[in-house]
């Protein structure tokens, strides 16, 4: 049976399931955008069904932001205890980690969170929450556990999942994704992560910083290709620096078993990996597979993306797509900005588009990258003249107390126009500082308002208007 709240009595009698509940709007799935989007229109008047089939809050709340930044903190506590001497503070003995703790903790904030969304969802004057699986049965009608719901509008938020790839071997050893991850309580005695991107990179370091031996293989050439190799390089570097071990180039992935022990082999000729655990963090898929989309013809890509257009509508009138399942970003801010657009367009008469967002986002090793808007790689694709201007942060006052002076802050500008295009804040406190940057862009300012603004000293954020005044051309 599923579970319903509202004002409304929902019987479950056979005559109940034949005969349709007509809503004002459904919505699918309570990840980022669903509830907020519920807010808007219940507040509107409208009658809203929620259908969630399983965790109220999305892959942000449960598996993905949230819990994982909460142990990237517990990280960063072992790994600054180990360093107390550094800062004239003595410890009694080694430093030690009670990974079960350290998981209660994480626990904890995704389960406040997760009832925190519930609780709002189902206290809503307007909307009936359904807690089942939503399948279309037409374009307009969705069945939830055997019953039909009916709506003029509907938003799907279904989300997304971790992509097993088809590796030889992968199929007969155990291996973890980043939801598995989250129910370990126990340290990996040595953690293989298949995948060097973003997920990979931030469970490569703080599980060695929790203690474990930590390998990280990655087929390409280098770390988080997207990024410019100069930042990829820098990354390298860092988690190096903590012992992490890596595999790079890696032509020859497959898997087996022996006695409890899992194999990874890397490289032709190579020793393999002997791990405890393996993580594969090699990439992700939109939950459209299970959702019917075929009766309602709702287009897809080759991918399962939903297709969507700048306002983020389907080819079906009347219901739209928001979050990972549209392909149009992979973040929670994203995600939540498609909530932005739709309601905007659909309640303040306004005209928002997907196209007007300025891409952004972070990536939460320690020291943190902050990022937005274009690479200096794309730049140089692009053909436009340019300027550039960067610093490391040993020379960045605020790291430099703090004793933490990994990695550099880059900006590259428009030598025409004099708009900000891009930049890049690898160091402490980037994903912080870097937003400065995306404000100015954001109003279409000139970088020379930022960087003839007065911040705050001693600041990360206050070295921006150095770079900024002593560009060079990009050559």
């Amino acid at each position: 049976m599923s579970k319903q709240s509202g004002h409304e009595d929902h019987g479950s009698s056979d005559n109940d399931n034949a005969r349709a509940r007509h809503y004002d709007a459904i919505i699918i799935g309570a990840g980022q955008a669903g509830p907020a989007l519920a807010g808007r229109l219940s507040d509107a008047g409208m009658k809203v069904a929620m259908i969630e089939r399983k965790q109220f809050g999305g892959t942000c709340v449960n598996t993905g932001c949230m819990p994982t930044k909460t142990l990237v903190a517990s990280a960063y506590a072992a790994h600054l205890a180990r360093r107390a001497a550094d800062y004239g503070v003595a410890l009694q003995g080694p430093v030690g980690v009670d990974i079960a703790r350290v998981k209660a903790r994480a626990d904890t904030v995704a389960s406040n969170a997760r009832h925190g969304v519930e609780s709002w969802l189902r206290g809503m004057a307007n909307c009936t929450v359904y807690a089942g699986h939503a399948r279309f049965t037409g374009p307009h009608e969705v069945a939830v556990d055997g019953q039909r719901l009916t709506a003029d509008r509907i938003f799907i938020n279904s989300g997304g999942r971790a992509v097993i790839p088809d590796l030889p071997g992968i199929g007969g050893v155990p291996v973890l994704t980043n939801v598995g991850m989250r129910d370990l309580d126990v340290l990996p005695r040595h953690l293989a992560i298949i995948g060097g991107s973003y997920i990979g990179l931030e469970f490569a370091q703080m599980y060695r910083r929790f203690g474990s031996d930590v390998t990280l293989v990655e087929k390409g050439q280098r770390l988080i290709a997207r990024e410019d190799e100069d930042i990829s390089d820098a990354i390298r570097a860092i988690i190096e620096n903590e012992g992490i071990q890596l595999r790079l180039n890696a032509d020859d992935i497959r898997f087996a078993e022996d006695a409890g022990q899992i194999t990874v082999h890397t490289h032709a000729g190579q020793p393999p990996v002997l791990a405890s655990h393996v993580l594969v963090a090699t990439g992700r898929r939109p939950n459209t597979d299970d959702l019917g989309l075929e009766a309602a013809g709702i287009a897809t890509d080759a991918h399962g993306y939903i297709q969507v257009d700048d306002s983020l509508a389907t080819n079906v009138p009347g219901v739209w797509a928001l979050g990972d399942c549209n392909g149009r970003g992979a973040f929670t801010h994203t995600a939540y900005n498609d909530f932005e657009i739709v309601a905007a367009n659909l309640l303040d008469g306004q005209a928002r588009r997907v196209s007007d967002r300025i891409p952004v986002y972070a990536l939460y090793i320690d020291p943190p990258l902050g990022r937005v808007g274009m690479t200096e790689a794309a730049v140089r694709r692009s053909g436009k003249p340019a300027l550039v201007g960067t610093r490391p942060m040993a020379r960045v006052g605020r790291a430099v107390e703090k004793g933490e002076t990994q990695g550099f802050m880059k900006v590259v500008v428009d030598a025409e126009s004099r708009q900000l295009l891009g930049a890049a804040i690898l160091g402490t406190g980037g994903d912080e500082a870097v937003h400065g940057l995306i404000d100015t862009m954001s109003a279409g300012a000139p970088y020379t308002t930022l960087r003839d603004t007065v911040h705050i000293h001693p600041t990360v954020s206050e070295l921006i208007p150095t770079v900024l005044g002593d560009l060079k051309p990009l050559v």
